[in-house]
């Protein structure tokens, strides 16, 4: 009896043994196919083709996750890959502040003030992006070279503005929510580069940030760092 019940245990922990081995090989053979399915950026965001009179300062940043599906195509080391992810900006003002309250008119007002200390405008957007990609190594996006190059649209869900100074010595924050000043859709060209899961990447908006009608030409971008993976 000692001996089948050394000899079943024996059995038993080899099968463990395999079961282990075998759930571990399979999850480095993910590791090692691994596709960017993840990407995740942090940046410093900006207005290009602003005028003399906006004026912006600080450290203005922004953040953006994407769920994206890699397809490889026929040439070793390319692919495609389109997907769906969110993103949000924060540019802070130099002594200027948006008019929200304006409900005459579409067309957005900048206005100087000193009433507070910081003043950001915000802005949220569900995208679908799309990229053409090229990596050193095709089975394995976890190393080597990579770049990509493509585009992504955007819908604003959410726009607003946050000011931040002091009230009878208390810190006191005045938010203003309206999205009728801004543009509903957002179309940006992006690019990426980097080694292993580790990247630099920029956006450029093809379209202003606010309506048509506003005569303010901005064009957001973002520069930064992406972290990639899955």
């Amino acid at each position: 009896m000692k001996k089948l019940l050394l000899s079943l245990g024996i059995l038993g922990i080899s099968a463990t043994t395999f079961a282990q081995d075998k759930v571990a090989g399979a999850a480095m053979s993910k590791v090692r196919q691994s596709r960017d399915f993840l990407v995740i950026g942090f940046s410093y965001d900006g207005w290009a083709s602003a005028p003399d009179s906006v004026k912006t300062k600080g450290l203005s940043r922004g953040f953006s996750i994407a769920f994206m599906y890699d397809i490889p195509i026929a040439k070793e080391h390319f692919s495609v890959a389109a997907g769906l992810g969110i993103s949000s900006s924060s540019v802070f003002l130099d002594k200027q502040v948006i008019d929200m309250s304006n409900g005459n008119s579409n067309a957005v007002r900048f206005t100087s003030s000193d009433k507070y200390k910081k003043y950001k405008v915000a802005t949220n957007y569900l995208e679908v992006p799309l990229e053409f990609r090229y990596r050193q190594y095709s089975d394995n996006a976890n190393k080597g070279f990579k770049a990509s190059i493509g585009a992504k649209v955007g819908m604003l869900v959410n726009a607003h503005t946050k000011g931040k100074n002091t009230l009878g010595g208390d810190k006191n924050i005045i938010k203003e929510q309206n999205k009728r000043f801004f543009n509903p859709w957002r179309f940006a060209g992006t690019a990426r580069i980097g080694y292993g899961n580790i990247a630099l990447f920029g956006t450029m908006n093809f379209n202003p940030l606010f309506k048509d009608n506003t005569n303010l030409d901005i064009r957001p971008y973002s520069i930064g760092i992406a972290l990639t993976g899955l």
